[in-house]
């Protein structure tokens, strides 16, 4: 079944992603959240394996999230802020739109980090099940470096702009984060968590996702040895599958 257009709105701006699986009524949706410089495209495999298994799958792009985002805003206003309040205007859309039996959250690298700090918003009232892919734990120490990924800035004089290839980054980017403690702002989600990252991840060292499983008193913990940032080939695989048997009692308890 070919995915179906997806459409919400977060103030004046229109997000835009794809309703994956059959929309039938009391579904157990998974809301998917891609990471920094990229799209829905890079979730959506994770999105039809989902959907084979029962689940409705929602995959969007973040405003001005990422290279080729067909959401609105511009990548010089994204935070991690303006994201999380975006994944909340999906959350209140799915409801509203697919009044779905439960809603739980999966997010790669940046959208990792999105997705716990709503889930921790909202609750395991509201949020059934979280899932994270090498959450980008890693950006308030990041910022507070001058390094984040490909951007170079001087921490104590942070620029408008933090740089524009491969896109533009404003440097409220950093600003929003500077005071951040990572597990402190996480913390507090008392449903299940499925926590997976590579060893040899370069991007987001394992050791945030070490001390994050510490963080939730509900986390399935999983290392895929020698995967790097982004699982490919039978990492992936792997990944998909421990995915879907942490996801898949879910369904059996509806």
């Amino acid at each position: 079944m070919r995915p179906v257009p997806f459409f919400c709105q977060r103030d004046q701006l229109t997000i835009r992603g794809h309703i994956f699986g059959e929309q039938t009524p009391d579904r157990h949706v998974v809301i998917i959240s891609h990471g920094f410089l990229a799209n829905e495209k890079t979730v959506r495999d994770y999105a039809a394996a989902l959907a084979e298994e029962g689940f409705l799958a929602v995959t969007f792009d973040f405003n001005g999230g990422g290279i080729g985002s067909r959401s609105d805003g511009r990548s010089v206003d994204m935070t991690l802020l303006t994201e999380k309040a975006d994944l909340l205007a999906v959350v209140r859309a799915v409801q509203d739109q697919l009044q779905p039996a439960s809603v739980s959250l999966m997010g790669c690298s940046q959208g990792g980090f999105v997705s716990a700090l709503v889930a921790k918003e909202l609750g395991c009232g509201v949020i059934r099940r979280l899932v994270l892919f090498y959450p980008a734990l890693c950006i308030p120490d990041d910022a507070r470096r001058g390094s984040m990924m490909v951007y170079r800035f001087d921490p104590n004089h942070i620029p408008d702009v933090l740089g524009r290839i491969p896109m533009k980054l404003g440097g409220d980017y950093a600003r929003v984060v500077m005071e951040m403690d990572p597990f402190d702002a996480i913390r507090g989600y008392e449903g299940p968590v499925l926590l997976l990252h590579g060893t040899e991840d370069r991007i987001v060292n394992i050791s945030y996702s070490r001390r994050a499983k510490e963080v939730y008193r509900q986390c399935t913990y999983h290392e895929i040895s020698g995967a790097g940032h982004g699982f490919t080939g039978q990492d992936d695989r792997e990944a998909v599958e421990i995915l879907k048997s942490f996801l898949l009692p879910v369904l059996s308890a509806q």
